[in-house]
């Protein structure tokens, strides 16, 4: 990472800001990016300068609040809207101000908000946001709401990682599968046509839990799920929702993975008297799991087999940092394809795995100024390419 910066007059910075479904934190990633290349060239795509910033309790249980229905909901998402966009712009000047940039030096931000609703089957996705807000108090243009146009092409409008996956890594052949475990776990898989969809839960239900009984944000490394033994039945029952069985494309995310979702099973009778840490040690095994049999459905499936096996699974976002969860991945591919695959995290290729979804926000915003497409319909199921989001200007 270089704060100076870039000496190429045709290098612009963007900055991607991301706050994810764990609601942990807001990243800025500012990142240089070169003019779009076509044929063999690689893309200049560089990492310039990252800042997190811790989110604040109080904006974090309102945003969670504002995932099920409730009194009020519209007054109170626009005011949570103002909130966070009040933070993200409080982060970019953090992150510009600790990197000796200015914001006449950022081409735009591409601000990506938080979702609270995902129903693309019913045409629709929703992120609190204030993108004029956020333009007004940074003095940056900034572009959002990346995800309505692929819905409206009748796409999944996610996940649109993937396709940064491919800028940055498809080059590499030992590369074939990339895994962002946020509060969601995405799968892409970097061989033509560009595969990429939500495999399932990824922090998200093992933050609960552990907020839950200690209070704790996360589980430091599985530290608490490595005490407690997997519950092999209860697995094998959440394992059996419908959501794992469809084939892509397909999102998911906290309207489907909540809170709600983990009580009714733990709420049966088999399950009621499982103790809290082996209830942990099973939703880790339930990421890991649902992990290792969608690249295994990809290896097997007629419709989705492609040439080559995967031998390598690089690792970016929180995930990567849970060592347990590292260890379970290897163990469920070992598992499920019946040899072993290298795991690791996104670092072993340059990339911090906490910086990479922000950074594709980043090189989204640059797709959207100079009006070329952010999705791929292989991954999305949109009709066709179609250039995301929306401009606010500074």
């Amino acid at each position: 990472m270089n704060d100076q910066a870039p000496a190429d007059q045709d290098v612009r910075l963007f900055a991607g800001i991301m706050t994810g479904t764990s609601l942990d934190a807001i990243d800025v990633a500012i990142v240089e990016i070169g003019p779009p290349c076509s044929g063999q060239e690689s893309q200049h795509i560089r990492l310039h300068h990252f800042h997190s910033q811790p989110m604040e309790s109080a904006m974090m249980e309102a945003m969670m609040a504002l995932q099920a229905s409730g009194d009020d909901e519209i007054h109170r998402a626009a005011l949570v809207g103002n909130t966070l966009a009040d933070a993200i712009g409080a982060a970019v000047s953090s992150a510009l101000a600790s990197s000796g940039l200015r914001a006449s030096d950022i081409a735009a931000l591409g601000v990506h908000g938080q979702t609270v609703r995902h129903q693309p089957r019913l045409g629709y996705t929703t992120q609190l946001n204030a993108p004029a807000r956020i333009a007004e108090s940074t003095g940056i243009t900034v572009v959002s709401d990346f995800r309505s146009r692929d819905v409206a092409a009748g796409g999944q409008g996610a996940p649109l990682v993937p396709v940064f996956h491919q800028a940055i890594f498809a080059r590499d052949p030992s590369i074939r599968a990339v895994v962002n475990i946020g509060g969601i776990a995405n799968l892409t898989w970097l061989e033509a046509p560009i595969l990429g969809y939500d495999a399932g839960p990824g922090n998200l239900l093992m933050d609960l839990w552990i907020r839950r009984h200690s209070g704790l944000p996360f589980d430091d490394q599985g530290a608490w799920a490595s005490g407690g033994r997997m519950h092999k039945s209860l697995l094998r029952a959440m394992l059996g929702d419908p959501f794992f069985s469809f084939m892509p494309p397909r999102s998911t995310g906290r309207d489907l993975f909540s809170a709600e979702w983990l009580d009714a099973f733990l709420c049966q009778s088999e399950f009621s008297r499982i103790s809290p840490e082996d209830v942990q040690a099973t939703l880790l095994r339930l990421t890991a799991r649902s992990i290792a049999l969608e690249i295994q459905r990809i290896e097997t499936t007629p419709s989705l087999r492609k040439r080559q096996r995967c031998s390598r699974l690089l690792v970016c976002g929180g995930g990567a940092r849970n060592t347990a969860l590292m260890k379970a991945i290897h163990a469920e591919l070992e598992i499920a394809l019946r040899r072993s695959v290298f795991v690791e995290p996104t670092t072993a290729c340059g990339w911090d795995p906490q910086t990479i979804e922000a950074a594709a926000f980043a090189w989204l915003a640059s797709r959207t100024l100079d009006r070329l497409p952010g999705n791929l319909p292989s991954v999305t199921g949109a009709r066709g390419e179609r250039i995301l989001g929306s401009i606010t200007p500074a």
